[in-house]
């Protein structure tokens, strides 16, 4: 193995590796912000007076089915801690399998900094289809892995027959793809906003980033795929204390005294979301500091990427439930957003064709009379052909207007 990083940053060659593929970038950057912690796992950690921040994330890819490649993005990336031979935990597994993988999974380590042994247990969970994983409403698998969340020294788990798994150093690192209908469907209504969902990051997109007729790596790319995977195990062999410079601690204390008084959105399904974004900034940062270098000394430069990398996926994260709602008419008015952005224009017969098993006329000029009001269409009664529903470019709803950067990928 080189001594040297061969890479300037590896999150950075991973979205040079994947750039000819379709998904949208922000899939590919979340699926390679995973790739790294899976590697670094509970050898890594940031003491914070009472605290300790472990580089593990729960990030959930979710986009309409079919529409953004969430499982086209994630591909390199498990491939990749395949080959490095992460252990990943089973696609589809009983809660009691989970949990006697997690056991299994123990590995000890020596701190390099106190000599002393230390055992974890370090699981990382990538499974295209999120919520076949979960189940449906399985509370009790929600609940371990709202559990595993925050790396506990020691997680005991009882058993009717079996009697007790005292599992050491629990460490749990998900990443999964979803549709905002599945959601709605796998997890209770009541349970959309606090414990699990509340510690996950939701990077929504409701497009591909781009079309790609010939997704064939070139030998540039297949020169940055072996660079990669050198980088990676260099990654994968750090371990011990991350400290902080005081540039660092001056961001940190900027953003944190202005974080709660000023949250990215207003959504109260996102409330326990933004209590937890502090603790999402210490992850990141961990990881994103990994991705450039072996310091383990967390600068400026990690905290401001760190802000800004959720920053950019907090635009469109509250699309994340749109489906998600007392009303009747909730999900169907989202994939009928959906459609329109996507067509850009469509005839009022067509798309109540379209729907008609969602939703009746009333229902459907119920949601055409809704958009308008948002300025999301502009509704053509007299028009060749017939009644028109138009998308309304820069409209005053956000959902799908492409970002700079996405709208520079595309071209």
């Amino acid at each position: 193995m080189s001594d040297e990083r061969q890479l300037e940053d590896w999150i950075e060659g991973f979205l040079s590796f994947t750039n000819n593929s379709e998904p949208p970038r922000m899939f590919r950057l979340w699926t390679a912000i995973s790739v790294v912690a899976a590697c670094l796992q509970r050898k890594c950690v940031l003491h914070w007076g009472s605290l300790d921040f472990y580089p593990n994330m729960y990030i959930v890819l979710v986009a309409p089915s079919g529409k953004a490649r969430k499982g086209t993005a994630m591909i390199p990336g498990l491939r990749m801690l395949r080959e490095m031979g992460v252990k990943l935990a089973s696609n589809s597994v009983t809660r009691q399998a989970l949990i006697r993988d997690l056991k299994r999974s123990n590995e000890t380590e020596v701190d390099p900094t106190t000599g002393m042994m230390d055992i974890h247990a370090s699981l990382t969970i990538f499974s295209k289809e999120l919520t076949v994983f979960l189940g449906y409403q399985n509370n009790e698998l929600m609940t371990d892995l709202t559990d595993w969340y925050d790396c506990d020294d020691d997680w005991v788990y009882r058993t009717k027959h079996e009697g007790v798994d005292d599992i050491k150093g629990v460490w749990v690192n998900l990443i999964g793809a979803t549709t905002p209908d599945l959601i709605q469907s796998a997890m209770p209504l009541n349970a959309i906003g606090g414990g699990l969902t509340s510690r996950m990051i939701f990077v929504y997109e409701q497009r591909k980033g781009k079309i790609v007729h010939t997704p064939f790596y070139t030998p540039e790319e297949l020169k940055t795929q072996e660079l990669l995977m050198v980088d990676l195990e260099r990654i994968r062999m750090l371990k011990g204390e991350y400290k902080v410079t005081p540039r660092f601690l001056e961001t940190w204390i900027d953003w944190y005294s202005e974080a709660d008084a000023n949250p990215p959105f207003e959504d109260p399904r996102f409330a326990g979301y933004f209590e937890r974004r502090p603790t999402h900034i210490m992850k990141l940062s961990i990881i994103v500091n990994a991705s450039r270098g072996d310091s383990m000394l967390l600068d400026k430069e990690d905290i401001d990427r760190a802000i800004e990398i959720l920053r950019q996926t907090e635009v469109k994260m509250r699309y994340t439930f749109s489906g998600v709602g007392k009303s009747s008419l909730a999900n169907t008015l989202s994939q009928v957003m959906a459609e329109i952005s996507t067509k850009k224009e469509i005839k009022y017969d067509e798309l109540l064709s379209r729907f008609y098993n969602d939703v009746d006329k009333w229902g459907m000029d119920k949601i055409v009379e809704t958009m308008s009001a948002m300025n999301y269409i502009d509704d053509i009664p007299i028009a060749p052909g017939g009644r028109t529903i138009r998308f309304r470019e820069g409209g005053a709803n956000p959902l799908f207007i492409q970002s700079t950067s996405e709208k520079g990928e595309t071209e």
